[in-house]
């Protein structure tokens, strides 16, 4: 019997000590890989497991041993771009061949439903833009909708390369922003696209934030349940962007703040903590580019100029651009159908930004600086070269008195700035534009780029 049972011991040892190399989903068939970085290749295998891996783009085998814990990671360079490449885990169980694996950008997508929009959602020129979306150096992950109330460390999905059979149901903002790029630079594109339709962005910030601004609790309070998707804070940052923070990235796109109309006051300061705290995760100091949401009747008359506002003045943090939209919607649809532009500004905001192959303006005019002149207030714009008002009148502009009421304003255009005036005020104080939340304004710069909601207070 006692010979029995060490012999029973010997197999359950060995069976512990020898398993299976696993991966993260993340890992698979038809990813993309970020170009000329060091990236983490990581997983799972058995206890102190020692297993080789080979990648075909260097022709190069690495041996690699776990911990106690059962986890592995390791560190791969990666070229300029490239492929289909493979890579080969090899150990005692069992062998993995990724196939078809190619490197360039990797851009992860996330936000509320216009991020997670896709063309069978409903979009302009859907036949035609589906017919003719065979990009085989585009490749498509779609993180599937989980939650979780701590951080986990995968997430489900795999990838797929971007045909008219896969595109249809994948974000459309991100398959336009990408197409561009790809087009541009000629290199293969990664997409990520992490998003949850009806999401406040307090869902997808990490829980040590609110421990450090016990404000922005406060403020997530006013958020009300829904029924498309929790409210709870960090629950979908722990179960669809924690898992991806060791999967290096090239950049960040966003497309939110619908849901936030309601604590709108708060969003820059939540926005800021947010996107700063991705960054340090990641230990990226990456590009986050995101939309500037469009008129429409979000509740109360003025919490959507609230929010573009809020949203306006979070390009104070470093490495982070705003495409305006508000000239490409209906204030009767929270969902515009022109997904395209979208996806266009964003992508001429990386490319002049980011990857510096683009000389010409991608923004509309945005908010610098104002003065009192007389009965008069002079605003002055960055981006404002041509500045122009499309239709027979300036619309959407207010000024107030000292006793902070506000009057619709007359407004002319003098030397790229706009002279602001009304005859109810003898003595302005501040200026506004397009502050209501159905309000879509008429001031555009010579580009044909529309001006963003501002507030001078």
């Amino acid at each position: 019997m006692k010979r029995f049972l060490l012999l029973v011991l010997a197999l359950a040892f060995s069976t512990i000590a020898e398993a299976e190399i696993t991966l993260p989903h993340i890992f698979s068939n038809d990813m993309v890989l970020q170009r000329e970085t060091a990236v983490l290749l990581y997983g799972w295998a058995g206890p102190n497991e020692e297993f080789s891996i080979y990648t075909s783009w260097n022709d190069t085998t690495v041996n690699v041993k776990t911990g106690n814990d059962a986890k592995w990671q390791i560190q791969v360079d990666t070229p300029n771009a490239g492929g289909p490449f493979i890579i080969k885990f090899k150990g005692e169980e069992n062998e993995i061949i990724l196939d078809n694996v190619l490197i360039g950008e990797v851009w992860l997508c996330s936000g509320q439903s216009n991020m997670e929009w896709s063309a069978n959602s409903g979009i302009d020129n859907k036949e035609a833009e589906i017919a003719n979306a065979d990009y085989p150096n585009i490749r498509l992950f779609t993180v599937q909708k989980r939650t979780s109330d701590y951080p986990q460390e995968d997430v489900s999905g795999t990838w797929q390369v971007c045909s008219s059979e896969t595109m249809p149901d994948f974000s459309a903002v991100a398959y336009f922003f990408a197409r561009k790029i790809q087009k541009e630079l000629g290199i293969p594109i990664g997409l990520i696209d992490s998003s949850w339709g009806a999401s406040c962005a307090e869902v997808w910030t990490p829980e040590n934030v609110f421990e450090q601004h016990p404000e922005l609790v406060e403020a997530h309070e006013l958020v009300k349940p829904n029924p498309w998707v929790t409210v709870e804070r960090s629950t979908l940052y722990n179960a669809m962007i924690n898992p991806l923070t060791k999967f290096k990235i090239g950049g960040v796109l966003w497309y939110q703040g619908e849901s936030n109309t309601v604590n709108a006051e708060s969003y820059q300061d939540l926005f800021t903590e947010m996107i700063t705290s991705w960054r340090n995760k990641w230990q990226i100091n990456f590009p986050f580019y995101y939309v500037q949401i469009a008129p429409y009747t979000y509740g109360r008359e003025f919490e959507g100029g609230v929010l573009r506002d809020q949203q306006r003045r979070t390009l104070q943090l470093e490495n982070t651009g705003m495409a305006m939209t508000s000239d490409i919607c209906t204030v009767e649809d929270i969902h515009p159908q022109n997904k395209q532009d979208v996806g266009l500004r964003l992508a001429n905001i990386a490319l002049k930004q980011h990857f510096k192959t683009l000389d010409t303006e991608v923004y509309g005019p945005l908010f610098k600086s104002s003065k009192v002149n007389g009965k008069e207030m002079e605003v002055a714009f960055s981006n404002s070269n041509g500045l122009k008002f499309k239709g027979k009148k300036p619309e959407g502009f207010e000024i107030s008195n000292e006793k902070g009421e506000w009057f619709p304003a007359n407004a002319k255009i003098k030397n790229d700035k706009v002279v602001v005036s009304c005859t109810d005020v003898k003595n302005p104080v501040a200026v506004r534009y397009a502050w209501k939340s159905t309000v879509i304004g008429n001031v555009f710069n010579g580009v044909g780029l529309p001006a963003s909601t501002f507030t001078s207070e």
